[in-house]
């Protein structure tokens, strides 16, 4: 199992480095939140995962090491139940590019946003001069 080396906050980009042994990963909070091994966002047993939007300006407000080897990430949005274990953080890094985009997939199948302003992303002609 790989075990990181160091982990960081960059609360300016939003996002968590890691670094593994030849490896380093740069993954969105937005990203974590979504794909948080939470049984609130992972189901429970074989259910499907949750599809959450609204997330883009989510920020990581705490995080605390879990014995030797997993984190806790506490989210401004109240989200704090998910362990991430070295081997998930490793996968999300290694796998970001694909899930990335089956998210943004699922969010469209869905009809949600990433962002909690349903205006945003949105051209509206009569806004136009």
């Amino acid at each position: 199992m790989p075990v990181p080396s160091s982990i960081k906050l960059k609360q300016a980009s939003r996002q968590l480095e890691i670094h593994f042994e030849g490896e380093i990963f740069l993954l969105p909070y937005e990203y974590l939140r979504v794909y948080s091994p939470s049984a609130e966002v992972r189901g429970h047993g074989n259910q499907q995962m949750l599809i959450i939007g609204g997330k883009k300006q989510v920020q990581v407000t705490n995080i605390e090491a879990v014995g030797q080897y997993a984190i806790k990430l506490t989210f401004d949005d109240g989200h704090d139940s998910g362990l991430y274990n070295w081997q998930t953080l490793y996968e999300l890094g290694r796998d970001y590019a694909a899930n990335w985009q089956y998210y943004l997939q699922q969010l469209k199948t869905a009809g949600l946003q990433r962002s909690n302003d349903p205006s945003v992303g949105h051209f509206d002609p009569k806004l136009q001069n």
